[in-house]
């Protein structure tokens, strides 16, 4: 059995998402449209250093609670140190509470969000292929995520391509500064999060599948990121 380039995983193990077969069809199709294979399992015994190793992208789609066995935790750990790629989509945000290396990969975890709505995007980095065809304030409706932290406080160094603008909508945790979408290495490999992607219609709006590409072009390809003190600058 040939194993995909893109690997996407969907299993849940809390709230699950209508969007996920949505989100994994267009997946699928963004990766072809890359050249790639993609694969879609909810199965954790993927997660072995002999599969992984021949992964270009890990995807988790929203997947919430602990969807990876002990086992699968480490092999992704390895993968991830040892120069893989992992893009986290929306409410990956919430999985796995109780791995202390997941949260620190995200740089932050799941709060809670207020009831979905219209709001704005507000890009502030489009010098990357996943903002790049985005406006620079793009009206969008959806599950406003709030987290528990600033991704940037974590320490690690983390770039911050857009964030919430929560004077265009109810409810908001974080003010002014409300990141959104981030990207960062860790060793070898890199991670990307975007907490967009919460109904099964963003997957066919063609600048949120122009995101998702550019999030999956920039996990394969060797484009070093640039990360500034603060998102905008």
């Amino acid at each position: 059995m040939t194993i995909a380039d893109v690997l996407v995983h969907t299993r849940t193990a809390g709230y699950r998402h209508e969007s996920i077969p949505a989100g994994a069809a267009a997946l699928v199709e963004l990766a072809a449209e890359l050249g790639r294979g993609a694969e879609v399992t909810e199965d954790p015994a993927a997660f072995t250093p002999e599969r992984l190793a021949r992964c270009a992208v890990v995807v988790l789609l929203s997947t919430t609670g602990n969807v990876l066995t002990p086992q699968g935790r480490a092999a992704l750990e390895a993968y991830l140190r040892g120069g893989g790629s992992l893009l986290a989509v929306h409410a990956a945000a919430n999985a796995e509470p109780d791995w202390p290396f997941y949260g620190e990969l995200l740089g932050t975890r799941f709060a809670g969000h207020p009831e979905i709505q219209p709001g704005r995007v507000l890009v502030d980095d489009r010098d990357h292929p996943a903002t790049a065809p985005l406006p620079e304030r793009w009206d969008w409706t959806d599950e406003w995520y709030d987290f528990t932290s600033d991704p940037r406080a974590s320490g690690e160094p983390v770039r911050v391509l857009a964030r919430a603008d929560e004077t265009a909508y109810r409810g908001g945790a974080h003010g002014a500064d409300h990141p959104l979408v981030w990207c960062r290495e860790i060793d070898r490999g890199r991670v990307f999060f975007t907490a967009l992607g919460h109904a099964p219609e963003a997957y066919g709006v063609p600048a949120f599948r122009a995101h998702l590409k550019g999030a999956l072009t920039w996990l394969t390809t060797g484009q070093a990121p640039r990360v500034p003190g603060r998102a905008g600058v």
